[in-house]
């Protein structure tokens, strides 16, 4: 199984990923294509520009087309393509949709993790919380409508559940 976690930041991506893997000592995290990026040397922008998440899309391409089945991807081109469109990117137009479509392809299965009342209670505040505001309804709109055609035989989970209750519905869903 291959799941890649989706949403605005500081949704708790990254501590589901960890939790979901150590749960589940069969699944592997892979980190987000941002930390992947600082790591080899890459000058991101702040805020980041469009070409900082054109990068990050790429990897995220990258990651998808390489890592093995238990694979679990802290963020997926979809991330991107919201975040790109939350900027003002065109993205049907100045992206390779079929590259991204082939490797969302690759999912068994894509968790969106939204803005709730509870994440924004609960989990410490974000910066460009605006930014994350828009990213989130582009997200659930790319999911929901799927304009681009990217998710036609990916299943999507909404986590808008309970913080405590989230591995537990993946849990569910992988068993």
């Amino acid at each position: 199984m291959r799941i890649g976690v989706s949403g605005p930041h500081g949704t708790g991506k990254t501590t589901l990923v960890h939790e979901l893997c150590s749960r589940f000592v069969d699944l592997t995290p892979i980190e987000e294509p941002y930390v992947l990026l600082e790591e080899d040397g890459y000058d991101f922008e702040y805020p980041p520009s469009p070409a900082d998440y054109r990068a990050q899309l790429t990897r995220s391409i990258q990651l998808l087309d390489t890592e093995p089945d238990g694979s679990v991807f802290d963020r997926t081109p979809v991330d991107f393509l919201a975040y790109l469109s939350a900027t003002g990117v065109d993205i049907a137009s100045a992206i390779d949709i079929s590259a991204v479509r082939n490797a969302v392809a690759r999912l068994d299965l894509l968790v969106l993790v939204p803005i709730t009342p509870e994440t924004e209670r609960l989990l410490p505040p974000v910066e460009m919380l605006g930014l994350g505001r828009t990213v989130n309804d582009i997200l659930l709109e790319l999911a929901y409508t799927d304009p681009l055609d990217l998710l036609a035989d990916v299943p999507v989970v909404e986590l808008s559940v309970p913080l405590a209750n989230r591995v537990e519905t993946i849990g569910a869903m992988i068993r």
